[in-house]
């Protein structure tokens, strides 16, 4: 399923003011006479924008011609969205051109439908019943220059999930890491699935966090049947960080 980016706009404010002007009549008496649009305004443009399922700041900046990119509708939204600028939920009026009135806690509740701000883990482990072999940045003769994810060692046809929602941006195979997918979070963080038996998803898909998105495998450079998983800066292998710190941070024990 493609990834929608909602528009929804409020109403123009109704222009027209109407006023009155007089005129001389030949016998010099005077004839009110309405004047329509005389001195109307131009209709404000609308500066909100109300976050759809899919959403992501870096789509929404792009779009809508944010000065400033992601960064800035951040900074402006900071209030609504909270600490963490992959958090965004659908049904959030964001301010396209200055700061915006609303509490992290709005934002909070928005994502997590609670009344308290979120105690709830937002993302999840992307295999479950896994026995955690290679670490991150690990050395050994079968990695140039360190391990980039951390493996879990899990039988051939395990459930892979999406570690959070996000939308996907590759999936195909790499020869290195055989079938493999990358979802990319928000504005900075992209997670990678590799070494898949099978891959359920397309680029360009939606998913949220805990869909199921593959089956694990063995396929690639492998010595045995495991998932590979990173967390990147980019889509692209080599801007790799700690994905268990990742984790951690989201709420996940490892």
């Amino acid at each position: 399923m493609s990834s929608p980016h909602g528009r929804h706009r409020a109403p123009r404010r109704p222009g027209g003011a109407r006023k009155l002007a007089t005129r001389a009549s030949a016998a010099g008496a005077t004839l009110a006479l309405p004047v329509i649009g005389a001195s109307t305004a131009l209709a404000e443009e609308d500066t909100t924008y109300t976050v759809a399922s899919g959403d992501t700041l870096s789509v929404i900046a792009a779009e809508q011609d944010v000065d400033g990119g992601w960064k800035a509708l951040y900074e402006n939204n900071k209030s609504v969205i909270g600490g963490d600028p992959n958090l965004i939920a659908p049904g959030m009026e964001l301010s396209l051109d200055g700061p915006a009135e609303g509490s992290a806690t709005d934002a909070d509740n928005a994502s997590y439908g609670t009344d308290t701000a979120a105690a709830e883990p937002t993302a999840v482990m992307p295999v479950d019943g896994s026995t955690p072999t290679a670490g991150y940045e690990a050395s050994g003769a079968n990695w140039e220059n360190g391990h980039t994810g951390q493996d879990w060692s899990v039988p051939v046809g395990t459930t892979v999930k999406a570690a959070a929602k996000g939308t996907v941006v590759e999936a195909g195979w790499d020869d290195s890491f055989g079938y493999q997918i990358v979802v990319k979070h928000g504005a900075e963080d992209y997670t990678h699935y590799a070494h898949l038996s099978q891959i359920d998803v397309s680029v360009g898909d939606s998913v949220s966090m805990g869909e199921a998105v593959a089956q694990s495998g063995a396929t690639g450079n492998v010595t045995g049947p495991h998932l590979h998983f990173e967390v990147r800066t980019t889509p692209e292998y080599g801007s790799a960080k700690n994905p268990i710190t990742w984790l951690e941070n989201h709420g996940v024990t490892t």
